[in-house]
């Protein structure tokens, strides 16, 4: 007689599991109607998922695109729209398809988030009935994190890659520490996030660096299995090469980076002028000095209090903008974590905070900042420092005369700002946020492409204005226009660097100003209501979610 065996559920594994159900609900509710509206960028991860799942090409012909995927005159790692064709092709090019990834991904990085915790943390000892807890605390905070919460509910690439570099980081913890083969996952996971978000190309390969030099004496014991690791990882990264050193990624990190702005350099040269050329004003007003003041300020712009605590990025594909990208509860004991982990120096102590010190590089070089998006790397440090404070704190009540009031009292302080903040955060994000910020996500395309449908055979050109964005690629998604037939029939224009810009595809045109002759032709327009011209007769206005009125469909 066959014995059966019965797996026995401890409660942490019980806890584990009602975290993640709690993640995956907080990523996956509403995922196709809040955000409100897919972005441009969005909906060219849809289209270009549903064109290679058709004929393994993007939207404009490439064969199996391996280090970038043509867009806006972007170029996009396209890792994103390679595992979206699977949703894609289970659930139609809809918003919910095009954002499943971004939401898996980041329901599974609040589990890695608890493997990981926990190795970082393998070697303490000190009271494990409290400090077992810390990995839990830690995949909690990530769950209900406003600032991932946010990232993991568009197709935001950004959030893959936060997966990856995560990953990696704890399979190259349990390749030292355990079995040596995790190696080669390691680099396989740090290597794809590569291929996922520009930030990532900074980020990964320091956070490699530092574990090289970190754990060097381990990897030199294991010379043969990190001999077939630094192989796989080269064959994976080197056909990247010649697309980072590309005109087109020059000219786009031209575009966002602070070293190329020459108002820096004209103040430099006008503050040396005022002091006559003086050798000291020509060492005080250096541009270099000058730029490097600059990336200090931009760097730090992304610890601010107000961006982390109270308001959150400026931005509201970001932040609800009603609190910050963290709860600001969580203040005191990021703090406490942070001075305790120096002070105790538990388990790879060191290397939590310079996570975040190097994730935030991206975004100091950068133009715009603070930037939730370009250091969405530093979440999970940042939950962990938390984690480790709370847990802490409760600890340090441990030795108390007042040990059982007062811990239950800090207990039940944080239970329930915990709660009365989610709360907040999750009426807001459900509630009020679409109606508010419609318009951020580009709201009243979908719409104005379905009402298209339903008239286009009335009239010989389309005209859509680019006021919110870029016409075409909603017009591909949400007709699910055959890819070839786009490739035939569009005007494609590129620039010297490669810059691609879409004229027409057959009768519709993207921008007034691009159409021909149009006497004697029935010509419908899309604009702004304030953008239409005298005498303009108004077919059909396209709302916003807060009544205001996003588009208007007329003709003259």
């Amino acid at each position: 007689m066959t014995k059966v065996r019965i797996v026995k559920i401890t409660k942490q594994t019980t806890i584990l599991i009602i975290i993640l159900l709690t993640a995956a609900f907080l990523r996956f509710y509403q995922l196709g109607s809040n955000p409100p509206s897919l972005t441009w960028d969005e909906v060219a991860w849809g289209y270009n998922a549903y064109s290679l799942g058709l004929d393994g090409k993007d939207e404009f012909g490439k064969f199996l695109p391996y280090t970038h995927i043509e867009s806006f005159g972007d170029f996009k790692p396209p890792l994103y729209a390679y595992l979206s064709m699977l949703p894609v092709k289970l659930f139609g090019m809809t918003e919910f398809a095009t954002r499943f990834i971004s939401a898996l991904f980041g329901t599974l990085t609040v589990l890695i988030t608890y493997f990981l915790t926990k190795e970082l943390f393998r070697n303490k000892t000190e009271d494990v009935r409290y400090t077992s807890y810390i990995p839990l605390v830690a995949s909690f905070l990530m769950a209900i994190m406003p600032w991932h919460v946010m990232l993991s509910r568009a197709a935001f690439e950004a959030n893959l890659a936060t997966f990856l570099i995560v990953t990696g980081v704890w399979l190259f913890l349990l390749g030292i520490h355990r079995y040596s083969w995790f190696l080669i996952l390691s680099i396989l996971s740090f290597s794809l996030s590569l291929y996922t978000f520009n930030s990532a190309r900074i980020v990964t390969p320091l956070l490699l660096l530092v574990l090289a030099i970190t754990f060097w004496k381990k990897l030199f014991a294991k010379k043969a299995m990190v001999a077939v690791t630094v192989v796989l990882g080269l064959a994976i990264v080197l056909p990247l090469v010649p697309s980072l050193l590309s005109p087109q990624a020059k000219v786009r990190f031209d575009e966002v980076n602070i070293f190329s702005d020459l108002d820096i350099i004209e103040t430099s040269n006008q503050e040396i002028a005022n002091d006559d050329g003086a050798w000291w004003s020509s060492i005080l007003h250096n541009r270099r000095v000058a730029y490097g003041v600059e990336f200090l300020d931009h760097y730090f712009d992304n610890l601010s209090p107000q961006f982390l605590f109270i308001s959150g990025d400026g931005n509201a594909k970001f932040s609800i903008q009603s609190m910050g990208q963290l709860y600001l509860w969580q203040l005191p004991f990021l703090l406490i974590g942070l001075f305790l982990l120096v002070r105790k120096k538990d388990g790879l102590w060191w290397f939590i905070p310079l996570w975040i010190l190097i994730a935030i590089i991206p975004a100091g070089i950068a133009r715009e900042t603070p930037h939730a998006l370009r250091i969405e790397a530093a979440v999970v440090p940042f939950s962990i420092i938390i984690a480790y404070g709370i847990v802490q704190s409760v600890l340090l009540l441990k030795g108390s005369m007042f040990k059982i009031p007062l811990r239950g009292l800090l207990l039940g302080s944080i239970s329930v700002s915990a709660l009365f903040a989610l709360v907040f955060f999750v009426t807001d994000l459900l509630v009020y946020y679409p109606k508010q910020f419609s318009h951020e996500w580009q709201y009243g395309y979908k719409e104005a492409v379905g009402y298209l449908s339903q008239v286009e055979d009335e009239y010989d050109m389309i005209a859509f204005s680019q006021v919110l964005g870029r016409p075409y690629i909603y017009m591909l998604f949400y007709t699910q226009y055959p890819p070839q037939e786009f490739r035939d029939k569009a005007d494609i224009s590129r620039d010297i660097f490669g810059f691609v810009t879409i004229k027409s595809i057959g009768k519709y045109y993207s921008g007034k100003e691009l159409l021909p002759a149009t006497e004697g032709k029935r010509v419908l327009y899309f604009d702004k209501e304030k953008d239409m011209p005298p005498g303009a007769k108004i077919q059909k206005k396209f709302y916003r979610l807060d009544g205001k009125v996003a588009l208007v469909a007329f003709t003259l």
